[in-house]
């Protein structure tokens, strides 16, 4: 009975949320390493499938790195980085869009096989992300700065009750397709959606104010507080455009944002339901 009482407990907690996220946009960005590992990959999908039987709208941006990384290196082909951004010439594009497009279907037959509807989108389709050429000292090749996004197909999806599954390309006005950043295009996605929250799932705890004290984690941050860690180099390297794509959201609009362990069972249920949460929130 004592059990059967603290699960109603959690739902009661749970009530609030429910209510007051009721139809609103949650944007979610997973990628990365814990996007191929099965176990995690189900435990997230789970969540999102809830999320959507809750009356939430989820939208997720994948992103597909390693897989793309792993593909080029048995073709033999170097994958280089500049700041994080992979160069991508023509060759290496191909592989993006068709490692993209497989994790994609993958999620999309997952999400359905769960019994929710879910349908897959390409970015770089119906203008959905708009992009242009990224401007840098070393020249990326095929990699795209969003300057728009159309949020007409996504809404469309959503009124039918679907979880949207984004691959992230872009289209320029050239009609190239573009290599872009799966963090800023869930931040583009989240403002352009109006949404109530942007998630991002890692393979890491959140922010910690010492990277070398494990003790030293960060629940909640302003805005002002976390370009401060940028800028005083607490936050390196991968954590970077995460944190840069929350700021840029919350500048747009979106209410909250979230960096969350994708790990821990059930992590985005107990960030989004529960009044302790899980990861690092960064707010206004």
């Amino acid at each position: 009975m004592e059990e059967a009482i603290k699960k109603a407990d959690v739902l009661i907690e749970a009530l609030p949320y429910i209510k007051n996220f009721h139809k609103k946009v949650i944007v979610i960005k997973y990628g990365g390493s814990i996007l191929g590992e099965e176990k995690i990959r189900k435990g997230v999908l789970e969540d999102i499938v809830f999320l959507n039987f809750m009356g939430l709208r989820p939208i997720l941006v994948h992103g597909g790195g390693p897989n793309i990384s792993d593909r080029m290196r048995l073709s033999g082909k170097k994958a280089e980085f500049v700041d994080g951004m992979r160069v991508t010439d023509e060759e290496t594009l191909e592989v993006v869009e068709e490692e993209l497009q497989s994790l994609n279907d993958i999620i999309v037959a997952e999400i359905n096989e769960l019994g929710a509807k879910a349908v897959g989108l390409n970015g770089k389709d119906r203008q959905l992300i708009q992009a242009e050429k990224k401007k840098a000292e070393i020249d990326l090749g095929l990699v795209g700065n969003i300057f728009g996004i159309d949020n007409e197909i996504m809404q469309e999806e959503l009124n039918k009750d679907r979880v949207v599954v984004i691959l992230p390309m872009g289209r320029g006005k050239d009609k190239k397709a573009y290599n872009v950043n799966a963090d800023e295009a869930a931040a583009k996605i989240a403002v352009s959606m109006n949404a109530e929250k942007l998630v991002l799932l890692t393979n890491v705890k959140g922010i910690m104010g010492n990277p070398e004290d494990p003790n030293s984690f960060l629940s909640t941050l302003t805005i002002a507080e976390a370009k401060g860690l940028i800028d005083e180099d607490v936050v390196q390297q991968g954590m970077i455009p995460k944190v840069k794509a929350c700021i840029d959201a919350l500048g747009g609009g979106v209410k909250k944002t979230h960096i969350i362990d994708a790990r821990i069972p059930h992590a985005l249920l107990l960030e989004i339901f529960t009044d302790q949460g899980i990861g690092t929130e960064i707010i206004r």
